[in-house]
């Protein structure tokens, strides 16, 4: 298989220029993060190095620190979970769709994945324009559970399935970031989270205080 996000051999020319683009715009933006800081560099600047226009940075991006969060991970791990048993109930499903993921990630997409983990939660920006993504990713795990299920996007219990899986990946995410522990790691949390979830989150014998 080749690297995860690399445009499908089934996208025509066009779109296969458009995601070797969006490709070029994140890498020169990540390197110039890298070289003068995410506030120290410019969208104009970022075009540049990209050798594209300021309105072609934005047709690709709405903003600056979409760069960081839109990495197509979602729409890989959305195609994985499209690609299951439909047997398999949603939750099960997204598991093993986040496996298949991780077993195909080359050492230049951890790398990556690693790096804009860190941005998205050390720079406030980001960090602030990363709710719109959470709204956008749960919308879009919605739909593919809904489309597994026979149910519409809608449905609060479908929503409610899709906001669990992505509290479980935030919970995972975030303990792994401030460890400073690798990509595998936090991988092994998210699919630990996401075991005890399909579970339905036992936490084992309750005992009250003072009981």
């Amino acid at each position: 298989m080749t690297g995860m996000t690399q445009a499908p051999a089934s996208y025509g020319l066009r779109e296969r220029k458009k995601a070797r683009t969006r490709a070029a715009i994140r890498q020169h933006a990540l390197a110039l993060f890298r070289e003068h800081g995410y506030t120290g560099t410019t969208v104009e600047q970022i075009a540049e190095a990209a050798e594209v226009s300021p309105a072609t940075f934005f047709r690709y991006f709405p903003t600056k620190e979409d760069v960081v969060l839109q990495d197509d991970f979602d729409l890989i791990t959305l195609a994985a979970l499209e690609a299951q048993p439909l047997n398999l109930p949603p939750i099960a499903a997204f598991r093993a769709a986040a496996a298949m993921v991780r077993a195909h990630m080359t050492a230049e997409e951890v790398e990556r994945f690693t790096e804009t983990t860190r941005l998205t939660l050390a720079v406030p920006e980001v960090r602030a324009r990363a709710l719109d993504e959470l709204i956008r990713t749960t919308d879009e795990i919605s739909a593919a559970i809904a489309a597994r299920i026979g149910r519409t996007a809608d449905d609060f219990d479908v929503r409610n399935t899709a906001g669990a899986i992505i509290g479980v990946i935030m919970t995972a995410t975030m303990p792994w970031q401030a460890s400073g522990a690798d990509v595998d790691t936090m991988f092994d949390r998210i699919d630990a989270g996401l075991a005890h979830l399909e579970a339905g989150l036992p936490l084992g014998e309750f005992a009250p205080p003072g009981g």
